[in-house]
């Protein structure tokens, strides 16, 4: 199962389940956006990494690593890893990290002069088939425990799930979970078709509903619009340094690409750092 994939897909439907891991309240989530980060100039990339969405410096960004197999390195390349990206960005808050692992039985240890990370839970380290037995669960930390359930409890429970997720408010968010439970049983039971994975959670009838239908229409209708964006604001970024090489203040390019002067001069930062 690619389990990395699911959990960034869960952190980024349901972000508010990390700060339910840590014992805080979800709410705190919405002063947070959750990214995959990359250290440039490298080959490092940290699974996913909330950073404040205001230049707050009380909210720490909080790193995070997702572990499903035994890899003895993990630790010495995580704290590398965000070391390297702390050096790099203009961000100067605080930081947290967290691995979260498949079983304590993957988890070859902590390396001793790492020590003090942990001991000061600066690092935590949680398994999430520890937390399949907590009671009250979310609906959020609920579909993340779904990972590590047996497949002949994992089916009864995605039900459950499917059923709770009635309660979400948000269509698109409730498309995006459902898909989400529906995606962690395939890969549960990779020798079952679609139609009977679907037949298994009772998904036939959703799925036809007017309401399922409109929230897919927009959710796609939406995703179009936002690719459009993205590409039109990529290509403005990739005009700033050669509009600055002709000699063009940050102000005139800012307003002849209809930008804001913070964004030119972050591209343009990137592009130096790039050229050393």
């Amino acid at each position: 199962m690619k389990t990395d994939s699911i959990l960034y897909r869960l952190f980024k439907t349901f972000p508010g389940v990390f700060f339910e891991l840590l014992g805080q309240s979800p709410i705190e989530a919405e002063a947070y956006e959750f990214l995959s980060v990359e250290v440039k100039q490298t080959n490092f990339r940290i699974d996913g990494a909330f950073l404040p969405k205001q230049p707050d410096l009380e909210r720490p960004i909080h790193f995070t690593e997702f572990q499903f197999q035994p890899d003895p390195g993990l630790y010495s390349r995580l704290l590398t890893e965000i070391f390297m990206y702390l050096d790099k960005t203009e961000i100067r808050n605080d930081w947290r990290g967290t691995v979260i692992w498949m079983s304590r039985r993957l988890d070859p240890g902590v390396p001793m002069r790492y020590w003090e990370f942990f001991e000061s839970q600066r690092v935590q380290v949680i398994y999430l088939d520890e937390l399949r037995d907590l009671t009250n669960q979310s609906i959020g930390l609920g579909t993340l425990t779904l990972v590590v359930e047996p497949p002949e409890q994992a089916s009864v429970k995605a039900r459950s799930l499917i059923e709770r997720s009635r309660q979400v408010p948000d269509e698109q968010v409730r498309r995006k979970l459902v898909e989400l439970i529906e995606t962690i049983i395939v890969y549960k039971f990779p020798h079952k078709s679609q139609a009977e994975i679907q037949a298994m959670l009772g998904l036939g009838d959703l799925k036809q509903t007017r309401v399922y239908q409109e929230g897919l229409e927009d959710g796609e209708r939406k995703g179009r619009v936002e690719g459009k964006l993205e590409g039109k604001l990529e290509g403005k970024l990739e005009a700033v340094p050669r509009l600055l090489k002709l000699g063009l203040t940050l102000e005139q390019v800012a307003e002849a690409l209809e930008l804001e002067v913070a964004e030119v001069r972050k591209a343009a930062r990137a592009q130096t750092e790039l050229e050393k």
